[in-house]
């Protein structure tokens, strides 16, 4: 037994060398800094911190919103248990750098006719214990699996944290899409209103022989125009809904829905520009894109590995008697130890193969990893262009619209005053529908921006999987 334990010892020591290469995270493929001009907005003095869902979108019925959907979400489930099972993988891969012991036992019962000359029955009993072709990691082959599934599965955690992360912009953006919807179907009504008023006013005129037919059909024709906008506008706002509730996971409380754009986006806060754009790096994609790239490294060391002996260990301890009573007396107990030793000798060049198309695999993770910082650094820079130049075309919008809506109201007047004709009317009214329509749009755009700043930069630790310390 001494000599045994001694022997896995020895195992145990010698299995601490390792073909992998030392990982050095790849040099960052863009700028150490956001751009700048005209349409940026000036950078922070600070780098930003680590933000919070709950920092950017202020309102208490959205956030309650993404409550309900991190909990009830059929896709985080999905991705829930994709974690689980990259965990128990990793748990079966490490299972193989320690020995398994077995314990088994027989019992043999052996019998004769009458007529033989041996004795009619014998039994027979014995108990073992033993550890069957133990793989001695002389060279980390084992280790390196080991480390690759490691690496697997801390990847499938920040899947599973790109998955909340974009989760919780997506119900923003469908609380947003509600509320612009809602203001747009309220124009609409507004403007069939309005409609049905000229037409009336328009056939009165008709049957005073003031105005001529064309001016009827004009007012009807446009009313028509309004209500079908009503129609689109309801089908809209439905149909956000039906979205938010798939995102949730449920049915939503009417109160936690907006009741226009200009109520829900000023409950969106807006974020600083950090002047380094190292905190891409802190994005789940990203750094899922690291642990991909470390578990290719690591798979490098195990084709190594694989190109040297592959030496195993047997032991086994057993008892056996005749009579199960003297099972376990003294005689009875045996014990072998024995090693193999495996080195192929030709395999047509099949394990440098397996060296070169590990290393090609490393390479199409850097290259990945680098793609993944890449679009991030774009996604953040188109965010913070748009978010440099919103105030200007909101400030536009809202001038078009005042000068629309008097434009709109002094043509009106002049009409029913009889000094301005019907099409002039008209033009103005659609240009009001316009310039409202357009005002909506900034304002979505707008609150929709501050969204996607949240969603560029990442790094919402209260949106990241439990679990994150490596399973032992």
């Amino acid at each position: 037994m001494r000599r045994i334990l001694a022997l896995l010892a020895t195992a145990s020591a010698l299995s601490a060398c390792s073909m992998e290469s030392a990982y050095v995270r790849p040099a960052s493929p863009v700028p150490a800094t956001w751009p700048t001009g005209q349409a940026y907005p000036p950078q922070a003095a600070e780098p930003l911190p680590a933000i919070r869902y709950a920092d950017v979108f202020a309102d208490a019925r959205l956030q309650t919103l993404v409550g309900q959907a991190l909990a009830d979400n059929r896709d985080l489930r999905a991705a829930t248990a994709d974690i689980l099972a990259a965990r128990a993988q990793y748990r079966i891969q490490r299972a193989d750098r320690f020995p398994k012991v077995n314990l088994t036992g027989r019992y043999v019962h052996a019998g004769a006719d009458d007529d033989s000359a041996a004795p009619r029955s014998s039994n027979s009993y014995d108990a073992d214990i033993g550890i069957t072709a133990f793989e001695l990691d002389l060279f980390g082959r084992v280790r390196s699996l080991t480390g690759a599934a490691l690496q697997r599965y801390l990847a499938t955690e920040e899947a599973a944290r790109a998955t909340r992360l974009t989760l919780v912009a997506d119900v923003a953006e469908a609380w947003l899409t509600y509320a612009a919807d809602a203001s747009l179907l309220r124009i609409s009504e507004q403007t069939a209103a309005n409609a049905e008023r000229s037409v009336t006013l328009t056939q009165a005129r008709l049957q005073g022989g003031v105005a001529p037919r064309t001016d009827l059909r004009q007012a009807q024709t446009i009313l028509a125009t309004a209500r079908g906008g009503v129609a689109v506008q309801r089908t809209a706002v439905a149909q956000d809904l039906n979205a938010l509730q798939l995102l949730v996971g449920g049915p939503v409380d009417p109160s936690l829905l907006p009741g226009s754009i200009e109520e829900a986006a000023s409950t969106f806060r807006q974020l600083p520009a950090g002047v380094s754009s190292e905190v891409l790096l802190r994005r789940p994609d990203v750094a899922q894109a690291e642990h991909q790239l470390r578990a290719a490294n690591a798979q490098v060391g195990a084709a190594r590995a694989a190109l040297f002996p592959t030496i195993s260990l047997t032991t086994t301890l057993g008892f056996a008697s005749t009579a199960l009573s003297d099972l376990f007396k003294n005689g009875s107990y045996g014990y072998t130890a024995g090693g193999g030793v495996s080195y192929p000798l030709f395999q047509a060049g099949a394990g440098r193969a397996g060296v070169a198309q590990a290393k090609a695999q490393r390479e199409a993770a850097v290259a990945d990893y680098e793609k993944a910082v890449q679009s991030a650094f774009r996604e953040t820079a188109d965010a913070l262009a748009r978010q440099g130049t919103i105030a200007d075309q909101l400030a536009a919008d809202q001038l078009q619209l005042e000068a629309a809506s008097d434009t709109y109201r002094l043509t009106d007047e002049r009409y029913r005053g009889g000094d301005q004709t019907f099409l002039a009317s008209l033009d103005a009214q659609r240009s009001l529908y316009s310039a409202q329509r357009s005002l909506v749009a900034t304002q979505l755009v707008g609150a929709i921006n501050r969204v996607a700043l949240y969603r560029a930069l990442g790094g919402d630790d209260t949106v990241g999987t439990a679990g994150a310390t490596p399973p032992r």
